[in-house]
């Protein structure tokens, strides 16, 4: 009996280092992608794979809202993800974020230097945690058909007129944007009284509303049904690309420039997989790809 246990043992220690060398092998062949739907060259994924051979799983949120809860119950869950700058910012206060190594990536350079420093001064000193993807800005795309007038203030989207026929953004961030710009409050006010004048000033506008929406609200708008829709400005020039009565504007009264930006999270499990990943989106051939599927605003200025 003591020899049988010592040969069992002899058998378990030497699976060890066997079971510790797959668990290895798949950390260099998986890599968990988190992002916005509809938001990459899908063919750029497929091309990643093959150059690298590591193994791409890809899933898609339609919200910044959405997406928090999800990674903050588990951040394991995913090896790079790219929200957008407030919350990639929230996600750096909780502790949920690790410092990407820049070392690691050879095409870090290509990224323009002005809105690196912009991210530098006002979300994340030391560029240490994100790597801008995308910018862009919120307006409102209109059917020249269905609208008499350029939409030049926000408050058209509170006009009886056009009930039933008004896309409003699904994402509380770009909602209150437009309710603080009316009222002349910052977007970044925290004012609770001033909160809740653009609060009631959204529940007023609800009536007059079709819909809430992310990328409906561009497929809507080529439909050519509608009048008018709160829109990113890449989704506004693919929409207008296909129906030509569509046109684009940023009021008046102003609005916010956005920045999405790839992070790892805390408990990333797949690393050097994921800085492999931000740097192949910001090699310069791939980036281009990129923006010629998605047509949002590229940070890579080499292009």
């Amino acid at each position: 009996m003591k020899r049988l246990i010592a040969f069992c043992l002899s058998a378990v220690l030497l699976c060890v280092p066997v079971l510790t060398g797959c668990q290895g092998q798949e950390k260099k062949e998986t890599l968990y992608v988190y992002n916005w739907g509809e938001y990459i060259d899908e063919d750029l994924v497929d091309e990643f794979e093959k150059e690298f051979g590591i193994k791409v799983v890809y899933d898609t949120f339609s919200t910044n809202e959405e997406m928090y809860p999800k990674v903050e119950a588990d951040p394991s869950l995913y090896d790079v993800i790219c929200p957008s700058e407030y919350m990639v910012e929230k996600m750096m206060r909780n502790g949920l974020l690790q410092k990407i190594d820049k070392s690691k990536l050879s095409n870090y350079g290509n990224l323009n230097k002005s809105l690196m420093n912009v991210l530098d001064a006002y979300i994340d000193p030391g560029n240490d945690y994100m790597v801008p993807y995308c910018w862009g800005t919120v307006g409102i795309i209109y059917n020249t058909k269905l609208v008499d007038e350029e939409p030049k203030s926000w408050n058209i989207l509170w006009d009886e007129k056009y009930k039933g026929s008004i896309l409003m953004q699904d994402s509380v961030r770009d909602a209150f944007m437009i309710a603080q710009e009316i009222l002349g409050y910052s977007v970044n006010e925290t004012d609770k009284a001033h909160l809740q004048e653009c609060a009631d000033l959204l529940r007023k506008q609800k009536p007059l509303v079709k819909g809430y929406g992310i990328d409906e609200i561009r497929e809507n708008m080529i439909a050519g049904d509608t009048a008018l829709g709160v829109i990113y400005s890449g989704d506004a020039t693919a929409a207008m690309e296909v129906n030509e009565d569509l046109d684009y504007v940023v009021p008046e009264e102003g609005s916010n420039i956005w920045f999405d930006c790839w992070f790892l999270p805390d408990t990333c499990r797949h690393k050097e997989n994921a800085q492999k990943f931000i740097d192949f989106m910001n090699r310069v051939d791939i980036a281009g790809m990129n923006f010629d599927y998605i047509y949002y605003g590229t940070p890579n200025k080499a292009l």
